[in-house]
């Protein structure tokens, strides 16, 4: 289980920082376009967003799984330890609920919009597409793609909470 949780905070931690460091160099690259040769690249706008978005997902997770998240403990704080350690087992079985219903929310809404293209995107993803002839290429312009996000994030959350579940009831059975 140690093997496994070490793999998802790497997995966690590795997308959270790829994600950070394409945002930064997209956007530095843009801006020197645009004061150098005085032309933006026209994605550079949107996809850092988009960007961004997954990697808050990775975030979130690594810090649930971590255990570093923001935590109102002025009630938790006056429970012994093992009851405490009872009461975040629980909140990690809610969470997986959680988890499971924002996977299932992002999934809906994502497909509910499978057609709208993205503004900044669009153009690429239509140029790719006469480029290679590959028909497939063109859901880098649409918006659920990265829509998506959601759905990534609530698996991510469902494996974090799992695993923290398993690591407190573990030390619950040791104490």
């Amino acid at each position: 289980m140690d093997r496994l949780n070490t793999f998802f905070r790497r997995f966690f931690a590795t997308g959270a920082g790829v994600s950070m460091a394409l945002v930064f160099m997209i956007i530095f690259v843009n801006s020197l376009r645009r004061y150098t040769l005085g032309k933006s690249v026209e994605w550079g706008e949107e996809l850092p967003i988009y960007i961004a978005i997954y990697g808050v997902m990775f975030g979130f997770a690594l810090a649930y799984i971590q255990d570093r998240h923001i935590r109102f403990t002025i009630l938790t704080d006056f429970l012994s330890k093992r009851r405490r350690d009872i009461l975040f087992c629980g909140v990690d079985l809610v969470m997986i609920a959680v988890g499971a219903a924002l996977a299932w929310s992002g999934y809906a809404f994502a497909t509910r919009r499978a057609a709208v293209d993205s503004s900044g995107l669009i153009g690429t993803a239509k140029r790719l597409v006469e480029s290679t002839g590959i028909e497939g290429m063109i859901w880098i312009g649409r918006v659920s793609t990265y829509q998506f996000a959601i759905a990534v994030g609530g698996v991510f959350l469902m494996i974090a909470a799992f695993l923290k579940f398993m690591e407190r009831s573990a030390a619950l059975k040791v104490s």
